[in-house]
């Protein structure tokens, strides 16, 4: 599976261990940064791009690390076609891919540590949509609001 990976200096250090995990698994790997350590970056900057990437088809699914995942997450769905879930559990990796067809991981580095982000990581990249009707309802109600069709309801 192709993935692509990014986070600001809150996660830098976990992002590398991610991409070494990911690599040993046999996924092929695009980092899109931060490539250095810089207490001064923007968590948006490598969220944004891990989104683009992902919602153009360049991979399968994104993982975004920060500080506690919630402004990469935020910023990661502001972009149309990413469907970005924060996780720091192995329940909510795999479900939300496969009841909501997640496709950015975003992590918390200062919440989670190595091994607890190694399990989740392969929980959200073994996962799969389920497809199934009430699944796929659901995700078609996001889609249409997410196109601006329908008022919220």
């Amino acid at each position: 599976m192709k993935v692509v990976i990014g986070a600001d200096h809150g996660g830098f250090e976990l992002k590398q261990e991610i991409g070494k995990l990911l690599a040993s698994d046999g996924h092929e790997i695009s980092d899109l940064g931060a490539h250095r350590y810089d207490a001064l970056d923007d968590y948006p900057d490598f969220a944004l791009a891990v989104a683009r990437a992902v919602a153009a088809g360049e991979a399968e699914r994104g993982i975004v690390v920060c500080g506690s995942g919630v402004g990469a997450c935020v910023a990661a769905n502001k972009i149309r076609g990413a469907r970005a879930g924060l996780c720091h559990d192995t329940y909510s990796a795999h479900q939300g891919v496969e009841h909501d067809d997640m496709n950015v991981l975003c992590l918390g580095a200062r919440i989670i540590g190595i091994e607890i982000a190694r399990e989740i990581v392969r929980s959200y990249v073994g996962a799969a949509f389920s497809g199934e009707q009430r699944h796929q309802r659901r995700l078609n109600k996001v889609l249409e609001a997410e196109r601006g069709d329908s008022e919220s309801r």
